[in-house]
């Protein structure tokens, strides 16, 4: 106890962001639950009523609450968010510890590809890929994992090569240990931080392009209640029912803010050199 005292005391700020992140995550979590109406029931003679005691938000155009949608929209936003991050890691770690602790031709070629995929725009290159695939969930997160894994696939490698020549890790290769045993005991543990820190600083960014890619047609598609195609489905009401963007854009501030800061003081907690 006195040990979680003082690491409050020492890090109010990461505390207080971390609490805030499990309030959005349980909100994702019982989304259904919370909804106060069904987000995909519409109901044609409450369609574009404007924020009242019954509906808090207003309605659509096909009648459905937005609020309740804009809580439903937090469970596939953040899903479709961490699962793109986790895949950007996983995919970023194998890359980048191949290259880096085998080098020569598998780490030319490896990192020639990296290079080519960061040449292009990140989020021209995704449009097209998600346009040629379609407008899906699963298509517009395979779109960013195409475009965003060469980014941790440099930074695993450029940490795993100053692993590479550490002590400990020719020690290990003197005593005979598998290439599998160090990459796992020595080199996976130390590297992971930093790559934890750099998934928890893309939250906000990857939450950011898949609204983005939903706002343009690519991403989730009618009826799915996720920001970005809230956002676009909104759009043409602007003047007679501002309600439909300014929520749903709100929402989208306010879990993306909270992820920023709280990637933040992540980093300033895992590496202090870093502040």
């Amino acid at each position: 106890m006195e040990h979680a005292g003082a690491f409050i005391r020492q890090h109010r700020l990461f505390c207080f962001y971390t609490l805030l992140v499990l309030l959005v995550v349980l909100v994702a979590i019982f989304a259904p639950f919370l909804a106060p109406q069904d987000p995909l029931e519409g109901n044609m003679k409450n369609v574009l009523q404007t924020p009242s005691a019954e509906h808090l938000l207003g309605t659509d155009k096909l009648g459905r609450d937005t609020l309740s949608r804009i809580i439903c929209g937090t469970q596939v936003s953040l899903s479709m968010t961490i699962c793109l991050v986790v895949l950007l890691a996983v995919v970023g770690l194998v890359v980048g510890i191949l290259s880096g602790y085998f080098g020569g031709w598998v780490e030319m070629a490896l990192m020639r590809l990296a290079d080519m995929m960061l040449a292009f725009p990140g989020v021209v290159l995704a449009i097209a890929i998600a346009g040629i695939l379609g407008g899906s969930i699963v298509n517009t997160i395979l779109a960013l994992l195409v475009v965003g894994w060469a980014k941790y696939a440099r930074l695993v490698r450029s940490l795993v090569i100053k692993l590479r020549h550490n002590d400990f890790i020719l020690a290990a290769q003197v005593n005979g240990t598998r290439t599998r045993d160090i990459l796992w005991r020595h080199v996976l543990p130390n590297i992971l931080p930093m790559v934890v820190i750099t998934g928890a600083m893309d939250i906000g960014t990857m939450m950011m392009e898949i609204a983005g890619l939903s706002f343009l047609g690519f991403g989730a598609q009618p009826p799915t209640p996720e920001w970005g195609l809230m956002l676009n489905e909104g759009r043409q009401y602007i003047q007679t029912a501002p309600w439909l963007m300014m929520y749903p854009g709100l929402a989208i501030f306010i879990v993306v803010a909270i992820f920023n800061l709280w990637g933040d003081s992540l980093r300033d907690v895992l590496d202090p050199r870093q502040k």
